[in-house]
């Protein structure tokens, strides 16, 4: 039986939401009204599963998400919340929520989101789910702007590129690829005009993260 703390600072929401999950199975370990009282109870229960709600006195529940986590590390965080906020959601996966849930969802809904957190996975309400696509496809939008805008450079600027990365001086690129120096440098010119760089150095870098050229 999974063991679950709940925590809201309104009474009557608590108590009710309490007695209901105990109906469904479910062990509930504690209660907590505040921040300071759910980190208290989750290090000392250390319950498989937190239901938190989002606004709480004091810390916030996106606040206490990372605090739960470091005190009871087997626990999966659940925010509860009224909000259907992108910002908010965004901000409960970046702290480590499990769940994001509202909570006007239907009761069954919720027992199913909790159980299959409890079983390792994550759960966000249905009229969330929309919203977090929404989120990923602007990302991705975005990323693709982003590489669309990237400097390309020519496969001579790359090759010049590789033989700095290995420690060649101009004049010996210059030799090894029969032109001059002042060719050479250039192409350095340019490949860092291109790059928005100031030095070698950086643009080695740079065409190592880019997987342009391998430091191998």
């Amino acid at each position: 039986m999974k063991r679950l703390l709940v925590v809201d600072d309104v009474p009557l929401f608590r108590a009710g939401l309490t007695s209901a999950l105990k109906e469904a199975g479910f062990d509930v370990v504690g209660e907590a009204a505040d921040a300071e009282g759910a980190v208290g109870l989750a290090e000392s229960l250390q319950p498989d599963v937190v239901l938190l709600d989002v606004l709480m006195p004091g810390l916030s529940g996106l606040d206490v998400v990372e605090k739960i986590t470091a005190v009871a590390p087997g626990a999966s965080v659940v925010l509860l919340t009224g909000s259907e906020s992108e910002e908010d959601l965004l901000a409960a996966i970046k702290a480590g929520a499990r769940g994001y849930l509202v909570k006007d969802m239907p009761f069954p809904q919720l027992v199913d989101s909790i159980e299959a957190i409890a079983a390792g996975g994550a759960a966000i309400s249905p009229q969330m789910a929309g919203k977090l696509f929404d989120v990923g496809r602007h990302l991705l939008r975005h990323q693709e702007l982003l590489q669309s805008r990237r400097p390309t450079l020519t496969g001579r600027e790359i090759e010049v590129l590789e033989m700095v990365a290995k420690g060649h001086t101009s004049r010996a690129i210059g030799e090894l690829l029969f032109i001059s120096e002042n060719t050479v440098k250039n192409h350095i010119r340019n490949i860092l005009d291109k790059l928005g760089l100031h030095s070698r150095n950086e643009a080695v870098l740079y065409a190592v993260r880019e997987n342009l050229i391998s430091l191998g």
